[in-house]
């Protein structure tokens, strides 16, 4: 299973740090045959790389807290057996994930909201999570009930009790469920395609994407061309697919570093955030 994992990723380093065009030639697995960063310096050539990694990381540490924290704060209102209509509310959540409106009624939301061409686009509508929402819920009907009336006792608001007690007594599925989230915001390249105009305002992901596509036309145009630009195409070491893999590198990166710090908290919170009464 490990190498199921480990070996596609081998080759895919292994392509990205050796040149395109000698990769063409096959042979290559999982060590590069000659050494080589025109992959990435194509990668980081582009002029909007920094606002792009800023973009990035804005939108995934500001729409993971955001989102984490109101999902959260939903999941403990609903938690409780006792709340007037509790069950009517759980049934819309769940409806919610089943059905969708649609790409379209969802950009007239957007641009009727002014939420199009906006930064805070990237936040506000993933602040919230049904799915995420049922996993954090099912995991505070796991701590006793006592501890919040011993919390009352001691003249503790449910706010209180939610922010003293309850939170860091869940670190396991919040720290699971911040990495998902974190995760859907750094490789999310969709919303900054179809609900951004400015090159300034777009991520990482979607900045490379087009620089990805268009790497792939220019070489296609090349290629039909072969014969008035045979030097030319010669000279070109960098491939779609070479940058493709570079491609996949720098944005998978920043989740493998992050990834060690929060591992030892999966098994516990997918486990327990999943049981069932």
């Amino acid at each position: 299973m490990c190498l199921s994992i480990i070996l596609p990723f081998l080759n895919i380093f292994a392509l990205a740090f050796n040149p395109g065009k000698d990769a063409e030639r096959g042979g290559i697995y999982f060590w590069p045959r000659i050494w080589s960063l025109d992959n990435f310096n194509k990668v980081f050539e582009a002029s909007n790389i920094a606002s792009a990694f800023g973009i990035s990381i804005f939108r995934t540490v500001v729409g993971t807290v955001a989102s984490v924290f109101l999902t959260a704060m939903a999941a403990y209102a609903l938690k409780s057996k006792t709340l007037p209509g509790g069950k009517f509310f759980m049934m819309f959540i769940f409806f919610t994930m089943l059905f969708s409106g649609g790409i379209i009624p969802y950009y007239m939301l957007l641009k009727s909201v002014h939420l199009t061409n906006n930064i805070w686009v990237y936040v506000i509508p993933g602040l919230y999570s049904a799915w995420n929402l049922i996993i954090i819920r099912t995991f505070f009907q796991q701590i006793h009930p006592s501890l919040e009336e011993s919390a009352r006792i001691d003249g503790y608001n449910d706010f209180s009790i939610f922010l003293r007690i309850i939170m860091p007594l869940s670190r396991p599925v919040i720290a699971v469920i911040g990495l998902f989230t974190a995760v859907g915001h750094w490789n999310d390249w969709f919303t900054g395609a179809f609900f951004i105009r400015k090159a300034d305002l777009r991520p990482l992901s979607t900045l490379l994407q087009e620089m990805l596509m268009s790497a792939e036309a220019m070489r296609d145009t090349l290629n039909q061309a072969a014969g008035a630009n045979y030097d030319m195409l010669e000279r070109i070491q960098i491939t779609g697919n070479s940058l493709k893999m570079a491609t996949i590198i720098v944005v998978v990166a920043p989740i493998i570093i992050i990834y060690p710090f929060v591992q030892r908290y999966f098994a516990k919170g997918i486990m327990i955030g999943s049981m069932k009464e």
